[in-house]
Formats: structure tokens, C-alpha cells, sequence
């Protein structure tokens, strides 16, 4: 298990504690990789929400990982969130919610404008450098793995595959798919690297986490 340095506590901990703030009473965790290690942690932890545990028979992308642990939801006739495991976030998932119901969407997409790892330069039309920009935010929107399903979006999952390459684009095109963009302030970091894990501790420590 990885632990946000400093804390005592691996990501899915503090994901938790999150889910717990904003309402979320049932979760639903696809166990991949080592995942007896991770049963193991949730089993011996005192944890604000309920969880169930599931472990795919076999690999079967991250579309149908997603499908095989929605047959597991309490409630598969409500909306229902899904996050990514090595992302970090706070934000208002009720908003969320409101957001994806306003627009009758099947699935909402949060989108982050995360900064650049490196710096920025700033030129003037001559091609003479004007400024520098330490770690801007990018110019782009993009997935921030956060996400908001309608009841029917768990029968429009791949058996097996990849589910943005599938569902995402079909329910685009017929302009079921919304994007929620996360509130300026708002934090969000996607955990890949140590740097990454020791930033997160900086930030934990900073938000009294």
C-alpha cells in the first residue's frame, strides 16, 4: 500500500474520508494488483463508509473492471459516483450531481486544468521572450477521474475494454456524455510519481488533512 508520506494513511484512505464528507454512505472497490493487500487494509480499518470488494476474475480493461464491480452496487437504480485510485481531490459532489441531473446526462466527467510540471515563456510578436511562467495551468481541460452514472450506464459498459474508447464516444455523440468542471480553488492532483507523494503530504499538511 502507498502511503501519502507523513500521514500514516494510502490514498484510498483519504479518497474515502472524502466520499464520507460529501454524503457517499456505500462504496464498491475493484481490488486489481496485490489486492489481497489491499482487503487486508480495508478489513483492519476503522472506515467512515461502508465497503464491499471485488476482484475481477480475470483482466478485463478498465470498462468492463467498471461494469463487473457495478453488478455489486446496493442501490443500481440511483445515480452513483466513480473515481480513479490514484487521484487526490476535494470538491462539491453534490454540485456534481446537480450538474449531471440539470443536463439529463448518462455520465459526467469531472475535468481539471492541472499545471504544467515545467515552466513557461511568454514571447512578443517579434519572437523576443517577455516573461516566464512558473508551472502554469494548462491551457486544457482534461479527465480529472472523477465521475457521476446514471442507473443505465452500467448496461451500456464493454464486457471487456476500454470504456472511453467505447461508451464515452457513443454517448458524445448523442450528447448524453457532460463535462463538470472542477471549481476554480478547488484542489485536485493525480498521484503517479513519489514527487507527486511527497507534494500531496505538503498539500495534506497545509489543508489540516
Amino acid at each position: 500500500m502507498v502511503e501519502i508520506p507523513g500521514t500514516g494513511t494510502p490514498i484510498i484512505g483519504h479518497q474515502l474520508t472524502w466520499l464520507a464528507e460529501e454524503g457517499v454512505t456505500d462504496v464498491v472497490v475493484s481490488c486489481g494488483h496485490l489486492a489481497e493487500v489491499l482487503q487486508k487494509w480495508l478489513e483492519s480499518t476503522d472506515l467512515p463508509v461502508s465497503v464491499t470488494t471485488v476482484v475481477e476474475p480475470e483482466p478485463l480493461g478498465r470498462g468492463g473492471g467498471l461494469k463487473y464491480a457495478a453488478a455489486r452496487l446496493p442501490h443500481p437504480d440511483r445515480p452513483w459516483f466513480a473515481t480513479n485510485g490514484d487521484i487526490w481531490t476535494r470538491f462539491s459532489l453534490r454540485d456534481m450531481a446537480d450538474f449531471h441531473a440539470e443536463r439529463d446526462a448518462v455520465a459526467t466527467v469531472a475535468l481539471a486544468r492541472p499545471r504544467l510540471p515545467w515552466g513557461a515563456v511568454r514571447t512578443d510578436g517579434f519572437g523576443l521572450i517577455s516573461d516566464f511562467i512558473e508551472a502554469p495551468p494548462s491551457t486544457f481541460e482534461i479527465n480529472a477521474g472523477v465521475y457521476v452514472f446514471s442507473p443505465e450506464f452500467a448496461g451500456l459498459l464493454p464486457e471487456r475494454g476500454d470504456h472511453e474508447r467505447t461508451t464515452f464516444p457513443h454517448l458524445a455523440r448523442e450528447r448524453r456524455l457532460a463535462g463538470f468542471t472542477i471549481p476554480q480553488g478547488s484542489y485536485w492532483r493525480a498521484i503517479d510519481t513519489a514527487k507527486d507523494l511527497t507534494e500531496a503530504a505538503k498539500e495534506l499538511a497545509s489543508h489540516g488533512r
